[in-house]
């Protein structure tokens, strides 16, 4: 069988510019929050070190792009959800992740995009997540979703709007990764046969998931670690 997937090394902008109009269907993607902390300094840690307790942690490679302060952050996240909206055919999907620090961006940077903000899905990681004594658990990250113009309602379908799946540390593959049944619950919306693009595709979830929905992905990956460790998990050839 033809592998349907591709992964792409490289920066996004770069590649995505030279992609035609109307090309995908969705673009869902989990792009550096540049957060981490409530000061600049917190921010510019290596994301090993913020996003991992100090009492259970795991090598993972680390990322690039993820120390951003919040005017610049803003301006990245326009510039590359231009690109994502010129993309996706109408009446097409962005839905992007956040945690609750850079919600009020992204959620600016998607509409000053041009993008049709249609609402936010939180995914509860359960109570397995890290706990900070004092205040309430941070369990939750979001995915805001937007349409290229108006919503499709040939696809007679009205999913949850609430994932709860809980972090399996044998199953992950990146400092940050998610797991594939919550990618999964995000493709359910899609047409059958979608064509989906993954602008910061890490460990290639994303592309997983397409897979076992039946759809096509194209992932783009920046680091040559994560690139390699997707390829791998998707069964495809690193070029010469």
């Amino acid at each position: 069988m033809t592998n349907t997937h591709t992964m792409l090394h490289g920066d996004c902008m770069s590649l995505m510019s030279t992609m035609p109009d109307g090309s995908y269907d969705a673009v869902i993607t989990d792009p550096p929050y540049a957060t981490g902390g409530t000061s600049s300094a917190a921010r510019a840690q290596d994301p090993r070190v913020k996003y991992q307790s100090s009492t259970a942690l795991k090598y993972y490679p680390t990322f690039a792009n993820d120390c951003r302060d919040q005017r610049t952050h803003l301006m990245w996240s326009v510039r590359w959800m231009e690109q994502a909206l010129r993309l996706t055919r109408p009446g097409g999907w962005l839905m992007v992740f956040s945690d609750w620090r850079q919600l009020p961006i992204t959620s600016d940077a998607l509409q000053i995009a041009g993008w049709t903000w249609r609402g936010i899905i939180p995914w509860d990681k359960t109570e397995c997540c890290r706990p900070q004594l004092g205040t309430y658990r941070n369990q939750a990250e979001y995915v805001l979703t937007a349409t290229r113009g108006g919503i499709d309602k040939s696809v007679r379908l009205c999913p949850p709007g609430v994932v709860r799946e809980p972090i399996r540390a044998r199953d992950k593959l990146h400092l940050t990764g998610k797991p594939v049944p919550v990618m999964e619950h995000l493709m359910t919306i899609l047409p059958a046969g979608s064509r989906i693009l993954d602008p910061f595709a890490g460990s290639g979830t994303t592309l997983v998931a397409a897979r076992n929905k039946g759809h096509t992905a194209v992932g783009i990956e920046l680091s040559s670690d994560y690139h390699r460790i997707a390829t791998d998990r998707l069964g495809l050839v690193l070029p010469a």
